[in-house]
C-alpha cells in the first residue's frame, strides 16, 4: 500500500524534531562559542581649563601696577603664532619674543605656546589713552566715578611707525571720530610708495582696501591716527608710518566707548616697573631700533629714573631692595614677561612651570568673535613686513661709545 505524500512528510518532520530533542539531552561534549575579545576605550583626554581675560581687568590705583596672567596654551597642526596670538589679543612681536626658537609659522602641533597676557602698566597718567610704542600696547583708563573705587583697564596690543616713520612721543587728545573713514595719504607717503613702484591715489575710498580699516580717531597731531586696518595680522609690528593700529575687533571696542576729547599720553618705555603683591616686578621689553638712549651703557642709571615716587616709597615701606642681579638677567634677553626683581630666587623657569595651561581659544570675554580669515591667507603679507623690520632695524643700528 502506498502512503500519501502529505503523511511521509509529516512523518519525515517528526522524525527530525526526535533526533534533534535526542542531540539536546545528550551528556557528550558541548561546543561554546569563543569569548568576544574586551573592548578597550582610552581614556578621554583631560580638558584643560578656559583661557583668562586678556583685554580688561580691574587694580586698585594706589597698590597695583600689574595686570593679567601669563598663560600656557598648546598649538594644534593648522596653527601659526600669529593665529594663537589674535585668538588671545596679543601681537605678533609679543607672542614672537615670549617664545624664542619657536617657528611663528609652524610652531608644530602639540608644542605648548607661552601666551604673555600679563602686563605692568607704564608710568604715565593713567587717564585716558596711554600708549607704550616699545611695548607696542595699548591702556585705556575710563574715568572713575568715585574715590576709592577699582579702576577699569582696557588693554590691546597695536602696531607702531616703522624706522624713519616713527610714532609720536608726548601728550595729546583726540579731537575726532569717523566710522567707514576715507583715507587721504599725505605727500610724503605718496611720494615713497612712487619710489616702490606703486601709483598710490590721493584719495582711497571705504572699502576692504583701505589701510585704515572701518574706524579711526584723529590726534589733536593732525596726521596720526589711531585707527583699524585691513591686515590685522600686520599688529604688533612696527608697520605703520607713524599711526597707531588696532585689530579691527579693538577698535569697534574702542570706537564705541571712547569720548572725544580723551587724553592721549605716548611713552617709550622698554623696561617698566610696577608693584604688585607686596614685590616690585619688571617687565623686560626690546629696545626700538631708533630709541636714542644708550640702554646698553647706562642701564641702571636710565632705569632708576623710570621709578615712580610711588614705587620709591612702597620700597622703603616694605624694606625691599632692587636686585640688580636679577635686572640685569631680565633685561639681557627681554621675553615680556613680567617677574619678581626684589626677590634673588625669581627666575623666568618658576614662572612658565606655575601658569595656567589653558585651551587653545578665544577668552571668554574677548571682543573677537574668530570669525575672519586666518592668520596664513596673510602670511606673505607679514612676511614682508617683519623682513622690512629687519631691514630697517639693521640700518638704524648705529655704534654707541
Amino acid at each position: 500500500m502506498t502512503l500519501p505524500t502529505s503523511l511521509l512528510r509529516g512523518t519525515a518532520l517528526l522524525t527530525l524534531l526526535a533526533a534533534l530533542s535526542l542531540a539536546a539531552c545528550s551528556t557528550g561534549p558541548q561546543v561554546k562559542p569563543a569569548p568576544a575579545p574586551p573592548v578597550v576605550v582610552a581614556p578621554p583626554k583631560p580638558r584643560l581649563p578656559a583661557p583668562v581675560a586678556t583685554h580688561k581687568f580691574q587694580i586698585d590705583p594706589e597698590h597695583d601696577d600689574v595686570v593679567g596672567h601669563v598663560q600656557v596654551t598648546v598649538a594644534s597642526k593648522a596653527d601659526t603664532l600669529p593665529d594663537i596670538a589674535r585668538r588671545f589679543n596679543v601681537g605678533y612681536e609679543e607672542i614672537v619674543r615670549a617664545n624664542p626658537g619657536v617657528d611663528p609659522w609652524l610652531p608644530g602641533e602639540g608644542r605648548e605656546i607661552v601666551v604673555p597676557t600679563q602686563f605692568v602698566l607704564p608710568n604715565a597718567p593713567r587717564d585716558g589713552i596711554v600708549i607704550n610704542v616699545a611695548a607696542m600696547r595699548v591702556y585705556y583708563f575710563p574715568k572713575t566715578r568715585t574715590k576709592g573705587e577699582k579702576q577699569t583697564v582696557y588693554t590691546y596690543p597695536i602696531g607702531i611707525g616703522k624706522v624713519g616713520w616713527s610714532t609720536p612721543e608726548g601728550s595729546t587728545k583726540t579731537v575726532s571720530k569717523e566710522k567707514d573713514p576715507v583715507w587721504r595719504p599725505t605727500a610724503s607717503i605718496r611720494k615713497e610708495h612712487k619710489e616702490n613702484g606703486e601709483d598710490l591715489p590721493a584719495v582711497v575710498p571705504a572699502g576692504p582696501d583701505n589701510p585704515l580699516g572701518k574706524y579711526k580717531f584723529t590726534l589733536g597731531w593732525p596726521t596720526y591716527l589711531i585707527h583699524g586696518t585691513n591686515k590685522p595680522y600686520g599688529v604688533g609690528l612696527r608697520s605703520s608710518h607713524g599711526c597707531i593700529r588696532l585689530y579691527p575687533e579693538d577698535i569697534q571696542t574702542f570706537y564705541e566707548m571712547i569720548p572725544n576729547g580723551t587724553p592721549v599720553h605716548v611713552v617709550n618705555q622698554p623696561f617698566v616697573f610696577g608693584w604688585h603683591d607686596g614685590q616690585l616686578y619688571l617687565q623686560a621689553l626690546s629696545v626700538l631700533e631708533d630709541d636714542p638712549r644708550d640702554w646698553k651703557n647706562g642701564q641702571k642709571k636710565l632705569l632708576q629714573k623710570t621709578f615712580t615716587p610711588r614705587i620709591q616709597a612702597e620700597l622703603k615701606a616694605h624694606n625691599e631692595q632692587v636686585n640688580w642681579d636679577v635686572v640685569g638677567r631680565i633685561s639681557h634677553e627681554p621675553r615680556g614677561l613680567p617677574l619678581s626683581v626684589s626677590q634673588a630666587d625669581s627666575n623666568l623657569a618658576q614662572l612658565l612651570a606655575q601658569a595656567p595651561r589653558v585651551e587653545n581659544r578665544i577668552p571668554p570675554g574677548s571682543n573677537w568673535d574668530g570669525a575672519d580669515d586666518p592668520a596664513r591667507q596673510e602670511q606673505g603679507d607679514v612676511q614682508e613686513m617683519v623682513t622690512e623690520q629687519v631691514k630697517n632695524a639693521a640700518s638704524a643700528a648705529t655704534p654707541r661709545t
